[in-house]
């Protein structure tokens, strides 16, 4: 059995991880990310910003997009989000039952 804090240190590693892994792949629409997985960047600000609250932090959402992206949210968008297709769009809505929670999507 893995100590507690050596397990919270694992997670919070993996997250980082995944953190940078994201802001490598610039590529990876938010939309195609969601579509596939049910959760994006946006998810991962707002779990990060729920986590900040639960701990009592003052922390924005922009500071949490901020965060995830590794920039602010509009120059990140202005950069690297591209317009979605009609076909991306079709099945965000046929997927948003599988959106995760905290997307706000279902």
């Amino acid at each position: 059995m893995i100590d507690k804090d050596i397990q919270i240190q694992m997670e919070a590693a993996a997250f980082r991880g995944l953190i940078e892994h994201l802001q490598e792949r610039t590529d990876a629409q938010n939309i195609d990310i969601m579509n596939l997985a049910g959760f994006c960047r946006n998810c991962l600000s707002k779990w990060y910003l729920a986590a900040g609250k639960e701990l009592d932090q003052d922390i924005s959402y922009d500071e949490a997009l901020e965060y995830v992206y590794g920039m602010p949210y509009a120059d990140w968008k202005e950069k690297y989000q591209e317009k979605a297709s009609e076909e991306q769009l079709k099945k965000f809505e046929d997927t948003k039952p599988l959106h995760a929670k905290i997307s706000g999507h279902n």
